[in-house]
This record gives C-alpha cells, sequence and structure tokens, in this order.
C-alpha cells in the first residue's frame, strides 16, 4: 500500500539474486502508459518524487510511475563486485524489475546515466520503450563532462549537518545552477544524502567512483549513434541544461536531425542534469507523454 508520502516500496531479486528496489507511484493507475524513471550515475530513485508524484496523481492522464534505485544505490543491495556496476546489468535489472511487476512496455525518463540504459534497452528489448525523455544526455558524451563528475566526486565532502550539505552542494555545483532556490538545494540534499553517525554521506555504494577511474578522458569517448537511430521511431523528448558540461548543443542538434520527430527544451540556468521537477518542466513532460500516448498507433 502507498504510504503517506504517496508511494510504496517494492523489493525485487536481479538475476544473479542480488535485493534491489524501487519506489511505485499510482498503483491502481492502469489506464495510460506506466512512467519507468531512471536516475543518474550515483542518484536514486528519490530524484524523481515530486515529478512521480504529479504525473501520479495530479496529471491530466494518471499514470503508474515507477522510479528504480540501481544496484549499489538508495535502497538496493550493494553489488561486492564493483565490475557489475554497468549499464549492461543495470539495465537487465530494470527489465527483471518490470517483470515481476507485469509490465511490458511504458515511457522511460533517464537522466545521465539512466539515458545510457535506455539506448541499452533499445538494443535489448525495444518493444518496451513507448516514448523517451532523455534528462542532459544522447549519444555522445562529452570527455570534460565526465572529468567534471569525477573530479566531484573523488573530492565528496563529508558534512557533519544538513546546512553543511546543502552548503557543500551549493559550492560544487552553484555556477551552473544560478537559478535554483533555498528549496530546490534542500531537495536535492534530501535526494542523494542519507544521515549516518558520521554525517551526511552520499546514498550509494562509495566503489562506484572506482568504475571511471581508468576512464582515458584526454580523448573523446566511443559514441552511441546506433543505438540512438534505432531509437528514431519512438516518440522523445530531450531536456538540456543550459549550462551542461555533459550534452553538448551541437549533439543535441545532431540529435533533432537524425530524429525529426523529437521535441527538445533547454533549461537556462541549470548545468548537468537539469531539476525535472522546477519551474514548469513537470507539465511539459506530462503533456509530452499524453501527446506521445494519444498519437501512438
Amino acid at each position: 500500500m502507498p504510504n503517506d508520502q504517496g508511494f510504496s516500496d517494492f523489493f525485487y531479486a536481479a538475476p544473479d539474486g542480488l535485493k534491489l528496489h524501487a519506489r511505485i507511484y499510482g498503483e491502481a493507475n492502469s489506464s495510460h502508459w506506466p512512467v519507468v524513471c531512471l536516475p543518474g550515475l550515483t542518484r536514486n530513485a528519490r530524484d524523481f518524487h515530486e515529478l512521480a508524484l504529479l504525473l501520479s496523481s495530479k496529471a491530466r492522464g494518471p499514470r503508474k510511475v515507477i522510479a528504480f534505485d540501481y544496484r549499489g544505490r538508495g535502497q538496493s543491495d550493494y553489488d561486492p563486485d564493483i565490475s557489475h556496476y554497468n549499464v549492461g546489468i543495470e539495465a537487465g535489472d530494470v527489465l527483471a524489475g518490470l517483470a515481476e511487476l507485469g509490465i511490458a512496455e511504458a515511457a522511460f525518463i533517464g537522466t545521465s546515466r539512466g539515458g545510457l540504459i535506455i539506448h541499452v534497452l533499445g538494443a535489448l528489448k525495444p518493444a518496451v520503450l513507448k516514448a523517451i525523455v532523455l534528462n542532459d544526455i544522447g549519444p555522445v558524451i562529452e570527455a570534460k563532462g565526465l572529468a567534471h563528475i569525477r573530479s566531484y566526486l573523488d573530492r565528496s565532502p563529508k558534512p557533519k549537518t544538513f546546512a553543511e550539505a546543502v552548503a557543500a552542494q551549493r559550492h560544487v555545483h552553484g555556477a551552473d545552477f544560478p537559478v535554483l532556490t533555498d528549496t530546490d538545494w534542500a531537495r536535492m540534499v534530501a535526494a542523494i544524502c542519507r544521515e549516518t553517525d558520521a554525517g551526511f554521506v552520499p546514498d550509494f555504494d562509495p566503489t562506484l567512483i572506482d568504475t571511471l577511474a581508468g576512464a582515458d578522458l584526454s580523448k573523446p569517448l566511443p559514441d552511441l549513434w546506433p543505438q540512438f537511430d534505432a531509437l528514431a521511431e519512438v516518440p522523445m523528448l530531450t531536456i538540456r541544461g543550459g549550462n551542461s558540461k555533459l550534452l553538448s548543443a551541437t549533439t543535441l542538434d545532431e540529435m533533432k536531425s537524425r530524429h525529426p520527430g523529437m521535441e527538445a527544451i533547454t533549461i537556462e540556468g541549470q548545468g548537468h542534469a537539469p531539476f525535472l521537477e522546477a519551474g514548469t518542466l513537470p507539465q511539459q513532460i506530462a503533456s509530452f507523454l499524453d501527446g506521445a500516448e494519444g498519437t501512438s498507433s
């Protein structure tokens, strides 16, 4: 049953037996496509809370929303083998969760790494993808953007109080997100951190950072254009932060040329990755999903 925060917790077994977690909003909503929310590299299901509440209870066509914690994040178990922290295995974990829920097709919203997982799902099980929202991610990842992520993860502070945690995030990301309010920053920290006896720590397996150690960021990273091109028939909305270091305006233009039906929104005053609950973005996402479902065959 949903709790007083509007969701229920769903636990299931990954193909290799690891215990994984997702949040389910609007469980009784079955007349529209469900929505699957996939977070970024070190993020978790809490990132989507405000958006999921809108899509499941306040939108014109309320939807069931499933927000996943990948292995090693949030309430999912940590994996003792860090080589399993990769998009292929994480895509398989998502499919396992959907299979247990009896969901054969859905609209997908992927932030950063979540968008990469969507590209993999397009190769593994294309029929599951009814519509796609990519949040600040595309087939080309800018090496300088990944270097920035690796840098701030390596230097992650260890704040003792919630206020210190908020100040730390503003120090690292404030220049890229000048439009965020105090409420936005507090919501971000509540989503990405958990309180321990030692203070506020990022809510993911610390060894996850080691998976970035071997990347050579002095040269361009491999691209995913073939996988993106395979999604050409799927309704798509791509959101880019105006200050993003990971998704360039040039890549976004190329995406539009290869996927003529793709809608695109640039969010000024935000970097990587835009807050999906900010401003009118939740309503824009809801409208895109309604339009995609209404025009689908």
